[in-house]
């Protein structure tokens, strides 16, 4: 269990331990930073003795090195080095950029959005993980389906000016975010208003557009 919030830990810890079935033994090592999750990761396989599940936070303090940055560098790193580990996802971030970018990179077999989290959705998302994931927050089920049920199709880049506009940068900050040149970002500006059919030119009405359709 990754979080650099013990108290948050404890609650995971006591709902599992409470809640896990006759059969099942639970051995649960906790690490609060990225350079303590990859050093029982990696003692883990040197023990040959890898992990069965990851539970991830997103929000975690960068490693020393500066090579991991978040948790979902840390669940990158997870995926090539544990390659059977079951990863699941906890974090607060509920926008739709971030959401989508976590199951392309990393393919959760859960993924749990804190504001929703009870005990027994907890203590549920960990048996499904084990015997039939992937198990999905009801808040991540939503922007799923919402993004599914719609016919636009918004690549990484537009989908990250969306995220960042909706976080207040400016557009001319737009360019040195993307590594892109501001005529550029332009031009996908006036390509996401034409997939929003939105013809005010004022950002807050694309944002609008694109949170009706689950893409912000």
């Amino acid at each position: 269990m990754i979080d650099d919030h013990p108290i948050i830990i404890e609650g995971y810890q006591n709902t599992l331990l409470f809640t896990k079935k006759e059969n099942q033994e639970l051995e649960i090592d906790i690490a609060n930073n990225c350079d303590e999750a990859i050093a029982y990761m990696d003692k883990s396989i040197q023990k040959g003795l890898p992990y069965n599940v990851l539970f991830v936070d997103i929000s975690l303090p960068p490693s020393k090195d500066g090579v991991m940055s978040s948790g979902e560098d840390l669940a990158e790193y997870a995926r090539r080095i544990l390659p059977n580990t079951k990863i699941i996802i906890l974090t607060m971030f509920n926008e739709s950029f971030r959401i989508h970018n976590i199951i392309k990179t990393i393919d959760p077999e859960g993924f749990l959005i804190k504001s929703d989290l009870t005990s027994s959705e907890l203590a549920s998302a960990f048996q499904a993980v084990l015997n039939n994931p992937p198990f999905y927050s009801g808040t991540v089920n939503s922007h799923i389906r919402k993004t599914i049920t719609s016919d636009i199709v918004v690549d990484i880049k537009n989908r990250k000016i969306l995220h960042l506009l909706s976080q207040g940068v400016k557009t001319k900050n737009l360019a040195s975010h993307l590594d892109i040149s501001l005529s550029a970002v332009e031009k996908r500006k006036k390509h996401l208003r034409d997939i929003f059919e939105v013809s005010d030119g004022q950002d807050e009405t694309l944002l609008n557009e694109a949170r009706k359709k689950g893409f912000v």
